[in-house]
């Protein structure tokens, strides 16, 4: 075996076994969700390919190297927000080598690289719209509370699925999430929604199927506790059902949550609280929607908007 070939199959050991801790630190101490996870990850070892071309371990690249790979990716034409993503995997994987004193200087901490996320005006259903959805017939008792819950508090479907009957509190009108980083919040629910839920769970007692406080709110149809691919794939069915012909998807129910609610005359803050969302900017994304629907209504409205 030639001297190249070694070095490099070194480093290449060397850089799995760094991924694998990266990836147990991730999920240990900073509580990253599975979705933000497996990004990081996969962009870390998008790194270790491009590094292995070159027969180099993490440990020895440097910020040129680094510099180049971003270079790399911005010749593919990626979008602004999944350059920043992969650019912040990196930040944080080459801090936890320092944490771990796998390295003594850090080749990125003094680089930047000017990207910002496109603001992207998002997609939500109309108050007609989310009417049809919610109104359509020969809807299963499972699949009505669970179009109901994420409309009524504005979950993430990963937050819906993990869900137990512990977690929902029928005298109080409230449900308790665990969201992003493992943070809790509390979110206040609808009685139409709690309704929705209280008869899929009575109807699920009635058939003998598990109903204690531990158990998911949601089954599958094999009485273990739905996944988000499932739950993706029958709220995919209907959204056909209701006619709709722009993409929709579960996350539209919980901006269509938020920008009904702003609609109606609630506030940002109340609105960040029950999104769960850490910053005041990211809730106030939601202002340029309702700033679109005036406009449309100006322009369609007022004799002189021509």
């Amino acid at each position: 075996m030639d001297q190249n070939r070694q070095d490099g199959e070194v480093s290449g050991k060397e850089n799995s076994k760094q991924i694998d801790s990266f990836e147990k630190y991730l999920k240990a101490e900073r509580n990253f969700s599975p979705h933000t996870l497996r990004a990081y990850i996969r962009d870390i070892l998008d790194f270790a390919l491009f590094l292995k071309k070159k027969q180099l371990n993490f440990c020895h690249a440097d910020k040129y190297d680094i510099r180049k790979f971003l270079e790399e990716l911005n010749n593919k034409k990626l979008g602004k927000a999944t350059l920043a993503r992969k650019f912040a995997a990196l930040r944080t994987f080459y801090k936890f080598l320092i944490i771990n004193k796998i390295i003594e200087e850090n080749p990125i901490e003094s680089m930047t690289v000017g990207l910002k996320k496109d603001k992207k005006i998002p997609s939500f259903l109309t108050e007609n719209e989310t009417q049809a959805l919610l109104n359509l017939p020969d809807i299963k008792l499972r699949d009505k509370a669970m179009i109901e819950l994420l409309y009524s508090c504005g979950l993430r479907i990963e937050e819906l699925v993990s869900l137990d009957l512990k977690n929902i509190d029928f005298i109080s009108n409230i449900v308790t999430v665990k969201g992003k980083g493992n943070k809790e919040r509390i979110v206040p629910m609808g009685n139409i929604c709690l309704y929705a839920i209280r008869d899929y769970i009575n109807a699920r007692r009635n058939s003998g199927l598990p109903c204690d406080i531990k158990s998911p709110v949601f089954l599958s149809d094999h009485n273990k506790r739905l996944n988000q691919r499932t739950a993706r794939r029958i709220l995919h069915r209907y959204f056909i059902k209701a006619g709709f012909t722009k993409k929709v998807s579960p996350h539209t129910l919980r901006h269509t949550f938020a920008t009904h609610i702003l609609d109606r005359g609630g506030d940002l803050r109340s609105i960040q609280e029950m999104l769960g969302h850490k910053n005041l900017s990211t809730t106030q994304i939601y202002t340029h929607v309702t700033i679109e629907s005036l406009k449309k209504v100006y322009q369609k409205a007022h004799p002189r908007a021509k």
